[in-house]
């Protein structure tokens, strides 16, 4: 490194075309000599960034969540070791806008999960790498986060995993599997983080975790789906673990897919549990080719909030998708009503490999559409849930129009079968229409007393 520097001074004063006199003299001490000589070469002395002091705290702040030993990311950022090897990728993906990965136009709405680099941050890991990547003065390294034993929520209060492993075969198609984990709690439970880890993440295509119980309170409906996209279509699935027909109610409480965030709730917010409840896990796997085994798990973080406003998790979709074969640029819409003032706190579109781009619009009570969430590059290995900056308060009587396109087309190189008309089913190879969403009622309106106070 201190060569390359050496070397690029040594060019400027040729190309100055300055004549260096030979003057006699007694030789400086080589250790002082030595000592000068880094300090003019110094990459932070010149204006040029160095690891410690400017490249760290923006790969702490937005990529090492994802970038760090036995994560999604195919290499670790976390120290300089790591990173050095990796800089010419790291100016590739970067400069071409492909890491971090964040896929919402930013023109519709601001979200506070944007990973998203601002224009001086990626400019300053362009000129690191341009200029060499330089590590700089240690005591400039800032304090690498934290992540207790792998979690990114912190410490869970609380973990529950698979009562066994499952063993996942290296070729043909799996069902789903379903798994359920007692929690044994003897209270309800205000959650305010949830993080689902994949045992294998080659092999675990999703996973969505409900909480079966007896409500303990009434919930008042917020929105309906449009009836006739929400009929699935019929198929005799044959699962090693089948999923219960009890009637107990269960509810979608998270979700992990590649590329998702863990669900860490607004502030004075959390997910309500039943005492006594079972955690039901729907896993998706898909094989790759080499048998493996999973056994994934669930952490939740309880909130330390006195009265928190309850979140609730859902999702509306359109199975009744159709995607003929050989076409690109298929529109599918789903729906829904809302029968309540709600608040919405965040979306998840998700599609398989033919899905390319979404987009919601709002439309309320007086005509008025807007646009609240735009994704043009959907990318299937980076799927996630859009956080609203400001949740939205929506009226009752607004409709919210989920817009998914596909390319079902040659052009599409991810696509399994350009062929074969494609329909809604649970396989890669097959299509899905789906939004998560999360809400909650939204609050009375607030009142003015006779003797004009607030209550």
């Amino acid at each position: 490194m201190n060569r390359h520097y050496a070397r690029f001074g040594a060019i400027t004063i040729a190309a100055a075309g300055l004549c260096l006199a030979v003057v006699s003299a007694a030789p400086r001490p080589e250790g002082e000599a030595r000592a000068e000589r880094a300090e003019q070469n110094r990459p932070d002395a010149a204006g040029i960034p160095t690891f410690n002091k400017d490249v760290a705290p923006i790969l702490y702040k937005n990529c090492t969540g994802c970038h760090r030993a036995g994560e999604i990311g195919p290499m670790s950022l976390v120290t300089y070791n790591d990173a050095r090897p990796h800089a010419k990728a790291i100016r590739d993906e970067v400069g071409d806008g492909n890491m971090p990965p964040w896929h919402a136009d930013p023109k519709y709405g601001k979200f506070s999960n944007d990973r998203s680099l601002s224009d001086k941050d990626r400019e300053t890991l362009l000129r690191w790498v341009n200029n060499g990547a330089p590590e700089g003065d240690k005591a400039d390294l800032p304090p690498a986060p934290r992540y207790d034993d792998g979690w990114s929520i912190g410490a869970p209060d609380v973990v529950f995993e698979m009562p066994e492993a499952f063993k996942v075969p290296a070729e043909g198609m799996i069902e789903y599997e379903y798994f359920y984990i007692p929690t044994n709690f003897g209270e309800p439970k205000w959650v305010d983080a949830i993080e689902i880890r994949p045992g294998n993440r080659e092999l675990v295509h999703h996973v969505l975790a409900y909480y079966v119980a007896e409500p303990d309170v009434k919930r008042q409906p917020m929105f309906q789906r449009n009836q006739a996209q929400s009929t699935f279509p019929d198929r005799q699935a044959q699962p090693t673990h089948p999923r219960r027909n009890d009637k107990t109610p269960k509810r979608l409480i998270a979700t992990y897919a590649p590329g998702t965030n863990p669900q860490v709730f607004r502030p004075g917010t959390a997910v309500r549990l039943e005492a006594g409840g079972v955690i039901e896990f729907q896993m998706h796997y898909t094989a790759n080719g080499k048998a493996g085994t999973d056994r994934s798990k669930i952490g939740l973080r309880f909130s330390r909030e006195p009265k928190p406003r309850e979140i609730l998790v859902n999702h509306f979709y359109n199975a009744s998708l159709k995607l003929p074969a050989g076409q690109e640029d298929i529109r599918v819409d789903a729906e829904l009503t809302f029968v309540s003032d709600t608040v919405v706190y965040g979306l998840f579109p998700h599609t398989h490999v033919r899905g390319n781009k979404w987009e919601y619009t709002l439309e309320l009570p007086d005509g008025t559409k807007k646009t609240i969430l735009s994704v043009p590059r959907y990318d299937f290995n980076w799927q996630t849930y859009y956080m609203f900056a400001e949740p939205l308060t929506i009226p009752k009587g607004s409709k919210l129009v989920s817009s998914a396109w596909y390319d079902n087309s040659s052009r599409n190189k991810s696509n399994p079968d350009p062929k074969s008309d494609v329909t809604w089913g649970d396989q890669t190879w097959e299509e899905m229409q789906y939004t998560g969403i999360l809400y909650s009622p939204a609050p009375a309106p607030a009142t003015t007393s006779s003797a004009g106070g607030v209550r």
